[in-house]
């Protein structure tokens, strides 16, 4: 059972499924995610696929508000009926894992590596960089009109906020999900 309160808390879930159930993981992959969304505390998922000759691994990431409201999901008899369906899906069963914290953009699946740091660097890089233009931008109206607002680190605290939260629930992983094959490639070009 998951201890701790109060956090944003990640679930991964990796699924090994056989390749002549894609098809059918597929539609009981959008099945289940209906579900989960419907649950108090669901904060959004990301599903990662990665292909191999014979199976497809698929790795998904569920955040919730809080560790009783993914408990929730976990305990719910609506997922355990759907993970029963879903066993003669999968070769290894279902693999999960829960997380506090928000490392799941680099977390290698069982047949790939962590990416090197530099190509971490480069993605966390090409994220950051225009939210950081931008945030400010954004923020400078409201702070023109609440002069409140824009001293040294009050504005510095909602920007640095905003920008944090873009990155985190929004865009690392949309862009991680865009450059997985770059981050999982040699660096030769050939993919691991």
């Amino acid at each position: 059972m998951v201890q701790q309160l109060h956090e944003i808390v990640t679930l991964v879930v990796r699924h090994r499924v056989r390749t002549a159930q894609i098809n059918s993981y597929e539609a009981w992959l959008r099945r289940i995610m209906d579900v989960a969304k419907q649950f108090e505390g669901h904060l959004g998922a990301n599903v990662m696929r990665e292909r191999s000759e014979r199976s497809t691994f698929f790795t998904i990431v569920l955040r919730f508000s809080c560790t009783q409201r993914l408990q929730a999901w976990l305990d719910s008899v609506e997922r355990k009926q759907l993970i029963n369906e879903a066993m003669s899906l999968l070769v290894d069963g279902d693999q999960t894992e829960v997380s506090t914290v928000n490392e799941f953009w680099f977390t290698p699946t069982e047949t790939n590596t962590k990416p090197p740091r530099w190509k971490q660097a480069c993605v966390t890089f090409l994220v950051i960089l225009p939210l950081s233009l931008l945030v400010p931008l954004v923020w400078r109206p409201v702070f023109a009109n609440l002069p409140w607002l824009s001293g040294y680190f009050t504005s510095g605290l909602l920007i640095t906020a905003t920008i944090v939260l873009l990155v985190v629930y929004v865009f690392m992983p949309m862009v991680t999900g865009w450059f997985e094959g770059w981050l999982q490639s040699n660096d030769d070009g050939a993919t691991s």
